[in-house]
């Protein structure tokens, strides 16, 4: 598979986002592995989670454990595989979301997050969502201390404006390795995070880059300039729009989710797929 690189290490140009084997309508474990096995089978070495990953609010890192027990059973060709998880966004259990980028409560959420994963230090470690009642810098912060602690290898903000990515970069001392946006056909509101990114050559990770759990199967009818590329090329709508994501720019990373063998499988098979400048064009358009 196509290779690209966060903080440089090389990674697979397609992830896999494990939120929808974790929360509401959530498929039985076994199959979940099997989704993740499948995943690596095809090539993919880029999984990424959150603690927030959960449905009930006692299952707090449910996500982060399913994908600790995958990597265990699948053996030594998971060895490779970067696991990136997030923390500063939590889910109390009732459907809503809330946010905590107090520093203390980071540092001890990664934490937790490296025991439920099972290693020393976490390979990714990104700041899930800003919490307006605490200075942004002082969140990054405790990221900072993290890295230079040791308990986490690399650095990562989510959902961040452009302000946002440079005082990370500050606050970091140039450490900042990916940012992790929403960003879809139907959701280009990160194009600016996107570019800002690409220019400073930092991984650029979009999270629903297919428009969601609700919204991606009604990819083609909403998009119809995907469906027809896709009939051109003779592929699925969902392996065109990861194509056209990752010919934005090189450092485009996306980060389909999956809770079935077969959309991992198909999702894998993106970056083997070539769209000329004028698809990727109508595409943009």
């Amino acid at each position: 598979m196509l290779q690209r690189t966060i903080g440089g290490r090389n990674v697979s140009a397609i992830g896999l986002g494990g939120m929808p084997m974790s929360i509401e309508g959530r498929p039985d474990e076994a199959r979940s592995i099997a989704t993740i096995h499948a995943a690596l089978d095809a090539g993919v070495t880029l999984i990424d989670t959150a603690d927030a990953y959960h449905r009930d609010a006692n299952e707090v890192g449910h996500n982060e454990e399913l994908i600790a027990r995958a990597l265990r059973s699948y053996g030594a060709g998971a060895a490779d595989v970067l696991v990136a998880t997030k923390g500063g966004h939590l889910r109390p259990g009732d459907g809503t979301w809330t946010r905590n980028g107090n520093p203390d409560y980071l540092k001890r959420a990664a934490k937790e997050s490296a025991r439920r994963l099972g290693v020393e230090a976490i390979g990714l470690y990104q700041f899930h969502r800003p919490d307006p009642s605490v200075p942004y810098a002082e969140s990054v912060g405790a990221i900072r201390d993290l890295l230079d602690e040791g308990v986490i290898l690399m650095a990562g903000i989510s959902n961040a404006d452009v302000a946002q990515i440079d005082e990370a970069r500050e606050v970091l001392g140039g450490r900042l390795v990916s940012v992790q946006n929403q960003f879809s056909p139907g959701f280009r509101s990160s194009q600016g995070e996107l570019e800002h990114c690409a220019e400073l050559g930092i991984a650029f990770l979009p999270w629903s880059p297919l428009g969601g759990i609700a919204n991606a199967k009604d990819l083609a009818g909403l998009h119809g300039a995907f469906e027809e590329v896709a009939a051109e090329v003779g592929a699925s709508v969902y392996q065109v729009t990861l194509a056209w994501e990752l010919a934005l720019a090189p450092v485009v990373i996306p980060i389909p989710g999956a809770s079935r063998p077969e959309s991992i499988r198909d999702s894998a098979g993106a970056p083997d797929l070539v769209l000329t400048a004028a698809q990727v064009a109508r595409l943009s358009a």
